[in-house]
């Protein structure tokens, strides 16, 4: 009896087991679906790779496991990567080996690790490199040693007066006396004698005055020595400097925009080396510094972000139907039948077990409906039959309501095609062709040919964004069900109902548009009873019936438009520029001194206290301050370091604010890091009591707040410093998030652009 008690309870054991494993895979499954819905993929790919050990025949396990995997390397990389940047280069190669450990498919982790291995190896043995080593890195230090293009030193700004009648050379000569610089003339120069009246002008300006005179052109050597030579297309190209460089676009989206960009560059600078690299989306450009200067301009004008549209579509369908039915429906029909009641009896010999005689009686009669003519003329009462059809009385009232909402949301490029379709594809027969294999008595073959129907919801949606605040929307809607089908030629084929819009609309950004309603109401009665009896009041409900349908369906079409990346177009993109004449393209310099540091009087000159050398910053420099003439809005503090989980604030600050009415403003955050909790108004633009209004929308998925601060109407701008508004921020996961005015448009109280420029601030969370 031990022995058997013992084997039980092994096998009880044994049995236990398996739905002992069951239930802790269950568990740490749950544990890793609240991981990933946490975005921390590293616990949640430790929690499914647990589970998966204990279940490894369970395929949802399996499909968890191997999809987070991806994303747990990825954020050991992405950790790995910020370390490096910091410097901590033995940490950072723990990351990505802990990267490959869970995927070791990831090519990026791998490539990283074989980087920081080689930079350890390189600082703890440094090796002496091989003859073709060393070759190659002279080269490399020539090509770092190499320096841009030759600038001539500043200029002193003092206005001078000039009146010569002398030979060119000499007047280039007293000019270049008077800069403090030296004048060089290339051998087949030739001087000839040139009278110049300057007065208030500066050196610089009397350098190119002489030089448009003289039909001369002159060239920077070194930073105090100019080059001067006649102006002809062989000279210039003989003597001018030739610049090279490499432009990255990181903006196109069409393999055509290459293209055209290239041609513009081309047309516009008169070159013709320049050749385009569409693989890294790249363009190299060789010519004179002023042609690489506005290649630079062309380039940074026209290789912007394009604008982005969110349009919420929002398809409304409320259906209602009531069925009312009373009253007592009275018989509508009498029907008679005519019946024989006669019998005959007719007698036979034999044997009667049940009586005993030989004698047995058998009765019969004739089918109803039918008589013998024998009894025509004995009818009566009894040979008729009259049914009566039963009343019906009905009590019935029925109310239903049917309500469809759709609200999908389609997100799209300025000028670019977007299409959402929601439904099914339904095969409708086009057309049949018969195969050339029969004969006599067979059938031949028949082939029918389909095509497939979009059906359900349908959407073509192509945008164009004016400004900051109007787009242009073309739109295609299609909203299609199967109603019925229909035989056609011994073919089923479906009976599509269809609503259908097709325009082009301007609205404004957040717009609520109604583009189109649709109203059904169709409303049936019918009365069933007693001709005349039917028409009493109240007394019909006993002798008739009341039928009463009504049937309301109502369809809604909405679009609300919102611009999620407006077009980036500054002053200096706009800004009209003189790029020398038809000939040749030369960049003309401001003589007004840069706003950041101090002129010098006389640069260059031996002996000039207030010339300023290299090394030496500027008397007045500030931190962060904003152009001459403009507003800076920035963020206080500038860099925070937060735990998971903490609540934290963020202001918003002004500075160089004059006649502010209105602060719109667009801020990028990471909504994987942070979480944007409350927006409130800061005391800058209510300093004088009045009301401020604030309206702010976030969208928490692409991490875009928009929020825009008015004064109230009739009322004047404010000018000062202070804080327009705070955000309040709640630390959700460990990382490193940017927070960014993308966009600020302040408007002073004629509804007029102030110029005004955005910062950016640094969130740690740990």
């Amino acid at each position: 009896m031990k022995r058997i008690t013992r084997v039980v309870a092994l096998l009880l054991v044994f049995a236990t087991l398996p739905a002992a494993a069951t239930d802790k895979a269950k568990a740490l499954y749950q544990k890793g679906l609240n991981a990933e819905i946490r975005q921390d993929y590293e616990a949640a790919y430790s929690y499914y790779h647990q589970a998966y050990e204990l279940r490894p025949a369970d395929i949802s396990y399996r499909a968890s496991f191997e999809r987070i995997r991806f994303l747990a390397s990825a954020s050991h990389v992405h950790r790995g990567q910020l370390l490096v940047k910091s410097g901590k280069l033995q940490e950072a190669l723990t990351e990505f080996e802990q990267a490959i450990a869970i995927d070791p498919s990831s090519f990026i982790a791998q490539q990283e690790a074989n980087k920081v291995r080689r930079a350890l190896k390189e600082a703890a043995e440094p090796t002496q490199p091989s003859p073709n080593e060393a070759a190659q890195s002279a080269l490399h230090k020539r090509m770092e040693e190499a320096s841009g293009p030759v600038e001539l030193a500043p200029i002193a700004n003092t206005p001078i007066t000039l009146k010569l009648s002398e030979d060119s050379k000499t007047i280039f000569e007293t000019i270049g006396k008077l800069a403090g610089i030296n004048v060089l003339f290339d051998p087949d120069y030739t001087s000839r004698r040139i009278r110049v009246e300057l007065n208030g002008v500066t050196l610089q300006e009397a350098l190119e005055i002489t030089a448009l005179e003289s039909k001369t052109f002159w060239r920077p050597v070194t930073p105090n020595t100019i080059f001067v030579a006649a102006d002809t297309q062989a000279k210039r190209k003989e003597i001018e400097q030739s610049v090279i460089r490499t432009f990255y676009l990181s903006n196109l989206s069409q393999p055509n925009e290459l293209q055209d960009l290239v041609n513009i560059l081309r047309t516009l600078l008169d070159t013709q080396r320049l050749q385009q690299f569409p693989s890294q989306q790249a363009i190299v450009v060789r010519g004179t510094p002023d042609q690489i200067a506005l290649a630079e301009k062309l380039i940074d004008d026209l290789d912007k972000s394009r604008p982005e549209v969110v349009v919420d579509v929002v398809v409304m369908q409320v259906q209602r139907n009531k069925l009312q039915n009373l009253g007592i429906t009275p018989p509508a029909s009498v029907s008679v039948s005519l019946i024989d009641n006669t019998t005959s009896t007719t007698s036979t010999s034999g044997t009667n077990v049940g009586t005993g005689n030989g004698t047995v009686t058998q009765t019969t009669g004739s089918t109803p409906g039918t008589i013998n003519l024998n009894t025509l003329s004995h009818l009566n009462a009894t040979n008729f039959q009259v049914t009566i059809p039963p009343a019906t009385a009905a009590f019935l009232y029925s109310d239903s309501t049917t309500k469809i909402l759709q609200q999908p949301q389609i997100r799209a490029l300025d000028g670019q095609k977007a299409s959402l379709k929601l439904g099914q594809r339904v095969p409708v027969a086009t057309g049949s062709f018969q195969s050339g294999i029969g004969g006599v008595g067979v059938n031949p073959l028949v082939n029918t040919q389909f095509n497939y129907i979009d059906v359900g919801v349908n959407i073509d949606i192509t945008p164009r964004v004016h400004g900051t605040d109007q787009v242009t929307l073309k739109i295609a809607m299609d909203i299609s069900a199967v109603d019925s089908f229909q035989n056609i030629g011994g073919i089923q084929q479906p009976v599509i109902g269809q609503r259908k819009i097709d325009q082009e609309i301007n609205m404004r950004e957040g717009e609520a548009n109604i583009m189109g309603g649709i109203l059904e109401e169709t409303q049936s009665k019918s009365l069933t009873g007693i001709p005349g009896l039917a028409q009493i009041p109240f007394f019909h409900y006993f002798f008739a019936q009341t039928n009463t349908q009504r049937q309301d369906n109502e369809l809604v079409f909405m679009l609300v438009p919102h611009i999620v990346r407006a077009q980036d177009v500054f002053d200096s993109n706009t800004r009209a520029i003189d790029v020398g004449t038809a000939n040749a393209i030369s960049l003309h310099r401001s003589s007004a001194p840069p706003t950041d540091q101090q002129p010098a009087a006389q640069p260059n000159k031996p002996g000039n206290p207030a010339a300023l050398q290299p090394g030496n910053p500027p008397a007045d420099q500030s931190a962060a301050s904003a152009p001459t003439g403009s507003a800076l809005v920035s963020f206080d503090p500038p860099a925070l370091s937060q735990a998971v989980g903490s609540t934290f604030t963020m202001n918003i600050n002004l500075t160089g604010a004059q006649n502010v009415y209105s602060v719109p403003l667009q801020i990028l955050y990471n909504p994987k890091v942070l979480q944007l909790l409350n927006v409130s108004n800061g005391p800058l633009l209510q300093q004088d009591g009045q009301a401020v209004a604030l309206v702010h929308r976030d969208d928490s998925m692409m991490g875009i707040l928009q929020i825009t601060a008015s004064r109230p109407p009739g009322s004047n701008g404010i000018t000062g410093d202070g804080q327009v508004m705070t955000l309040t921020f709640q630390a959700k996961a460990p990382g490193e998030a940017t927070l960014s005015i993308n966009r600020a448009l302040l408007k002073n109280a004629s509804m007029q652009n102030i110029p005004a420029s955005g910062s950016q601030a640094i969130v740690t969370v740990h």
